[in-house]
C-alpha cells in the first residue's frame, strides 16, 4: 500500500509549529496532527491511538499510532460531484473486537447519487477494508448535487443514526416515503429496528427517525445518550435540534431564515405539530461537525456545545440549560472547520478545509 506520508507525529517535538488561541478557560494550544488533507470532512479514533480522516475525493487516511499515515484501500464505488463524495466515518466501541469501520458516501444511484451507508473490517495493517458493504441507502430519485448530510452516530444501544439532507428537493423532506430531510435509524447489518416509529406504516420509510430536516452536517449524543443534530439553514436560520423518535423539525414549512432569493421560507417559524430548534443561528453561520464535551481537560466546559463554522472560521461553543453561543473560538487555524471531535483523552481534535489540516487543541 502506497505511503502518503511518512513519520508524521504530533509535533510535541516541534513546539514552534504549534499555536495558541484564547478561549474562556484559557491558551489553549493548537498543532496540526496531519496536513496536506484535500477536502477533509470526517474523524474517526482507533483504540489503539490511530486514527481515520476521510477525504471527499475518496481517500480513507490511516494516522498509525507512530505517525506515519496510509491510505486504506476501500474497494468502494464512490459518486465525486457536487457535495457528494466520501463523507463520515464511525469506528463503533466494540471496534477492538469487530474491526469494523462504517463509513457514509455518496452512491451513484438511477437518475443521480444519494446518501449510503457501508461498513468494511479494517485488516491488521491497517491500509485495506475488507468484506466491504453497503448496508443501507435513501431511495433514488435524486439527481442533485447537494445536502447529502452524511453523519454517522452509534447509539446507546447500539444501532446507528445517519442524517440524510434534503438533497435540494425541499418538498421531500416532509415526505415519508422519502429519506431525503431525514434522521434514519438502522441496525448494525442495515436491517431496521421493530421501535422504529414508522415501521408498518403505509407510505412511511420505515428506516425514518425522524423528519423535515434541511441539510445535518453534524450530530451527537450527549452524556445521557440523547441524539443531537445541526443543520444548514438557508439564508439564515441554522439549527440546533434534539432529535426524537418520531418528530417533525418543519423544513420547509417553517424555518428561522429565508431563501437566499430573499423569499420567505414556508409559513412562517411555528407551526403545530412540528418542532422548534433549542438553538438557531441568524445570520447562518454554515455548521458542520458537532460534539458535547465531557469536561475531560476543561472542566467549566463540561456539557458545552462544540460545532465548526464553515462561513466564519471559527468554533461555536454554546452552553446554558436554554442553549446560547457564548464564545467562538478562532485562529488562522479555525478556517472552514468541517468536523469537531473529543478524542478519548479528553483533547478536541478539529479538522479546517481551508489548510487541508488535522488539528489537536489541548491545555496551552
Amino acid at each position: 500500500m502506497r505511503l502518503i506520508l511518512v513519520i508524521l507525529t504530533f509535533l510535541a517535538a516541534m513546539p514552534a509549529m504549534a499555536a495558541q488561541l484564547a478561549t474562556s478557560a484559557g491558551a489553549v494550544r493548537v498543532e496540526p496532527v496531519m496536513t496536506g488533507l484535500d477536502a477533509p470532512w470526517g474523524v474517526g479514533f482507533l483504540p489503539d491511538g490511530g486514527v481515520l480522516v476521510t477525504e471527499r475525493g475518496g481517500r480513507l487516511l490511516h494516522r498509525r499510532a507512530g505517525g506515519t499515515v496510509v491510505e486504506v484501500d476501500l474497494r468502494l464505488d464512490i459518486a465525486v460531484a457536487g457535495q457528494g463524495g466520501l463523507l463520515d466515518v464511525m469506528v463503533p466501541r466494540d471496534f477492538a473486537a469487530s474491526r469494523e469501520v462504517f463509513l457514509s458516501f455518496a452512491k451513484r444511484q438511477r437518475g443521480g447519487s444519494g446518501t449510503a451507508l457501508a461498513v468494511g473490517r479494517l485488516n491488521a495493517a491497517g491500509d485495506r477494508l475488507n468484506d466491504v458493504r453497503v448496508i443501507f441507502e435513501m431511495a433514488p430519485g435524486t439527481s442533485g448535487g447537494r445536502h447529502f448530510g452524511s453523519r454517522i452516530v452509534e447509539a446507546r444501544d447500539g444501532t446507528l443514526f445517519l442524517t440524510i439532507g434534503d438533497r435540494g428537493d425541499r418538498p421531500s423532506a416532509q415526505d415519508l416515503n422519502s429519506h431525503a430531510g431525514a434522521v434514519i435509524r438502522v441496525n448494525r447489518d442495515g436491517s431496521v429496528p421493530a421501535d422504529n416509529p414508522f415501521v408498518g406504516q403505509a407510505g412511511a420509510r420505515p428506516e425514518i427517525w425522524s423528519y423535515g430536516h434541511r441539510n445535518p452536517q453534524g450530530a451527537t449524543l450527549d452524556a445521557s445518550g440523547q441524539l443531537w443534530a445541526v443543520e444548514h439553514g438557508a439564508r439564515g436560520g441554522d439549527e440546533v435540534n434534539k432529535v426524537r423518535r418520531g418528530l417533525n423539525y418543519g423544513w420547509p414549512v417553517i424555518a428561522y431564515g429565508r431563501h437566499y432569493s430573499g423569499l420567505k421560507i414556508g409559513e412562517g417559524t411555528a407551526k403545530p405539530g412540528m418542532e422548534q430548534p433549542e438553538f438557531y443561528w441568524d445570520p447562518s453561520i454554515a455548521p458542520s461537525g458537532m460534539m458535547v464535551y465531557s469536561g475531560k481537560l476543561w472542566p467549566e466546559w463540561r456539557g458545552d456545545m462544540f460545532i465548526g463554522s464553515l462561513k466564519f472560521d471559527y468554533i461555536s461553543r454554546l452552553s446554558g440549560a436554554t442553549f446560547r453561543e457564548v464564545e467562538q473560538i478562532e485562529g488562522d487555524e479555525t478556517a472552514r472547520v468541517r468536523d469537531i471531535r473529543e478524542a478519548p483523552d479528553g483533547a478536541i481534535w478539529f479538522l479546517s478545509v481551508n489548510t487541508g489540516t488535522l488539528y489537536r487543541m489541548t491545555p496551552g
